[in-house]
């Protein structure tokens, strides 16, 4: 659904870039961007070894892509894993608005796969999703995602396929914006994970004791130590101030939490100058974990949640369940200063530096204060105006009850799974309302396929963000609206991944 107008363009110089991935050995790269060379965060390629560097698309569009075995640096850790392009996280893919984007993929892995494009407003047949939009992609296997990426934003693509999104198989993907005010100095991606894969259970063996024994850790011998779990109480996990998505945040406990593919004792460092105003895109790539974001000595000016613009607020800290993005711009003072992500719930951390002049290296289980104050939900922002959805009342209403049974970790919506539930019937032209009722102990964040929903609450603060995912908490109900305006068949599912693969998912279908 493209954006109904764009801001004037800018006169301002180029921007220059910080990325994430595809960088030379660690500790060593320099990267030129305009006219000057910018430290950037480290790269997670093995000592001695060079791993790929960002993508460049070509000026048609194209770029080469591929999925494999290997093995990682974490930071002091390694792990064997799947990655894209042999690195972590995987190639950056940087586009324009309006460009048609040429991925020619390959798999090399010992396993079917496939590529969603989160939070893209694509044509239906390059939605990712195996048995459902194309077949998956066999081992050894080509396909070739040819779509044209409408919306400028922070956006993120992984598999669709079982728990692959557990490995290391995650890439961000930027959609520019042509005329982009340009109101920063540099841009920083920030990708946050929780991660098994090499270093604890394999992310196939954990969903296959999650099935077969539902939380019952006595049954699952050598995974105790790494699982989490549902509570059985007669009460419900109630979201409070201290505790935004309840007490229970997740099934499993990570053996490590990562911010750009590096664990906390041997942290991403971003090198900047005192003063700079950096754009920071922030993508949660987690499969189980909602993450609480805090730069220790700064505040975050949120401007886009989930790629799209909103009316900017200021925070000392910010929330991102799993598939949610958020950029935020921050001025920095000089000195040397944590970026930490919080795993919420879970008494763990990601962490990585922010250096502008001299100071002490933070410890890896550093806590801000700013964690502590304010913190910024999605319940906090509002969209700019040239992206509301307007006050136009729905069509058509479809409720959608969020439930789990623990003993046999069975996910539903509306009592069923995937495969036993009719599909969601929308009809082109219809504006549409989703209202989640999430009645489960455990928080879920809803993600939509191929369409961008504004959240609509009661009160002055009506309405809400555009976004694709939205957090949905114990006993709390959600409503959102979107305009049926791209047909096809779309998933719309909880993106925590074990939640997805217990059966929280559904099919949202256009009639005709």
């Amino acid at each position: 659904m493209p954006r109904a107008k764009r801001a004037r363009a800018s006169t301002l110089p180029r921007r220059s870039f910080l990325t994430a991935a595809g960088l030379l050995a660690a500790g060593a790269a320099l990267e030129a961007y305009g006219p000057e060379q910018l430290r950037v965060f480290r790269s997670s390629a093995p000592a001695g070894r060079e791993t790929s560097r960002p993508s460049t698309v070509a000026a048609d569009g194209a770029v080469q892509l591929f999925a494999a075995p290997d093995v990682v640096d974490l930071g002091g850790r390694s792990a064997k894993t799947w990655t894209f392009n042999g690195s972590l996280p995987g190639p950056e893919l940087r586009v324009p608005a309006g460009q048609l984007l040429r991925v020619d993929f390959e798999n090399r892995l010992p396993a079917p796969t496939s590529i969603h494009w989160h939070g893209i407003a694509i044509r239906n047949d390059m939605d990712g999703v195996p048995g459902f939009t194309q077949r998956a992609i066999p081992s050894g296997g080509r396909f070739l995602y040819e779509f044209t990426v409408p919306d400028p934003g922070t956006y993120f693509f992984h598999p669709h396929a079982g728990v692959q999104l557990d490995r290391g198989l995650y890439g961000v993907l930027i959609v520019e914006d042509p005329a982009e005010p340009g109101r920063y100095d540099r841009e920083a991606v920030v990708v946050l994970d929780d991660w098994t894969d090499g270093v604890g259970e394999s992310p196939d063996r954990i969903l296959a004791g999650l099935l077969a024994n539902g939380m019952d850790h006595s049954k699952m011998p050598g995974m105790g130590h790494s699982m989490g779990g549902m509570h059985h109480g007669a009460g419900m996990a109630m979201a409070t101030a201290t505790r935004p998505l309840g007490d229970d945040t997740g099934d499993i406990r990570y053996p490590l939490y990562l911010a750009n593919g590096r664990q906390a004792r041997s942290p991403a460092t971003l090198s900047a100058k005192p003063r700079e105003r950096v754009r920071l895109r922030v993508v949660n790539a987690a499969a189980d974990t909602a993450f609480r974001l805090a730069l220790g000595g700064h505040r975050l000016t949120v401007t886009h949640a989930d790629g799209f613009p909103v009316r900017p607020v200021t925070g000392d800290a910010l929330l991102l369940g799993m598939g949610e993005r958020y950029d935020a711009l921050v001025q920095l003072h000089d000195g040397t200063f944590p970026l930490v992500a919080v795993a919420e719930g879970k008494s763990a951390q990601a962490l990585a530096v922010v250096q502008t002049g001299r100071g002490p290296a933070p410890g890896a289980g550093v806590r801000p204060r700013e964690l502590a104050r304010r913190l910024l939900t999605a319940d906090d922002f509002e969209a700019a105006a040239d992206v509301d959805l307007g006050p136009v009342p729905p069509d058509r209403t479809h409720r959608l009850v969020l439930d789990g049974n623990m003993a046999t970790y069975r996910w539903t919506i509306n009592g069923r799974t995937m495969h036993g539930g009719a599909p969601l019937k929308v009809r082109e032209g219809e504006r549409v309302r989703l209202v989640f009722d999430n009645r489960s102990t455990m928080f879920h964040p809803m993600h939509l396929h191929g369409h961008t929903f504004q959240l609509r609450r009661i009160g002055p603060r009506d309405p809400g963000p555009r976004k694709d995912t939205v957090i949905v908490r114990p006993g709390e109900r959600v409503t959102v609206d979107f305009d049926a305006a791209n047909p096809g068949r779309w998933m719309l599912h909880c993106h925590n991944a074990y939640h997805q693969a217990g059966g929280m998912m559904t099919e949202l279908a256009y009639e005709h």
